[in-house]
């Protein structure tokens, strides 16, 4: 059954609100039973589940856009899938919500190739040998201090770290954090009030 499977493709369903691209994407991930765990910390056995970005040598996170036929959370399911030949169940709590633009407009000025992307949490309960588009991503399961210093954009280590507080209870603390995010690169957290600028966006593919 998994070899049919065929991913989505083209904008003609795409969703839009005012000038943003819907985008969502979540956070796969897994609670390994085999480590050593004396003192029972969920933190030492969570582990997520990261893409190969087709036209990078970076991990990512499944994500991409979110349809009119469809809600949120399915969107979300979806990309997981398609992206990463996962299924699970998806927790009913945002990790949280961000604005960027995407990385094929990131030289244009205005609000053209804007984002709003919605990530989730996804826990993995199947893993298919074939998925629609593994051509172009590989996986790759890695525990959340590996996960976090591969993390290229600021805001994916901030939904890697709201995944672990709603996981594990814990954020994820390391003594020392590598230098890999683009230094121009900027990301934020939408706010309730709405009243930032999509100027202030991150270089992400959406």
């Amino acid at each position: 059954m998994s070899s049919t499977l065929q991913a989505r493709t083209g904008r003609h369903l795409q969703r839009y609100e005012n000038h943003f691209r819907l985008v969502a994407g979540c956070i796969p991930y897994r609670l390994k039973q085999n480590v050593e765990n004396p003192t029972g910390d969920l933190l030492s056995k969570l582990e997520v589940l990261m893409i190969s970005s087709p036209k990078c040598h970076d991990l990512v996170f499944p994500k991409g856009g979110w349809e009119n036929d469809e809600a949120m959370d399915e969107a979300a399911s979806r990309e997981a899938l398609e992206e990463a030949g996962v299924r699970g169940i998806i927790h009913d709590t945002l990790l949280g919500v961000w604005e960027f633009r995407s990385k094929s407009k990131q030289n244009l000025c205005g609000q053209e190739g804007a984002c709003r992307g919605y990530m989730f949490a996804l826990e993995v309960t199947e893993e298919l040998a074939i998925w629609p588009e593994q051509s172009t991503h590989d996986r790759k399961w890695l525990n959340v201090w590996e996960a976090w210093k591969l993390c290229r954009y600021d805001w994916m280590r901030e939904a890697l770290n709201s995944l672990s507080v709603l996981i594990t209870g814990k954020p994820v603390r390391l003594l020392a954090v590598p230098e890999i995010s683009d230094s121009a690169s900027l990301f934020f957290l939408v706010k309730p009030s709405g009243t930032e600028c999509v100027d202030s966006a991150i270089n992400a593919i959406c």
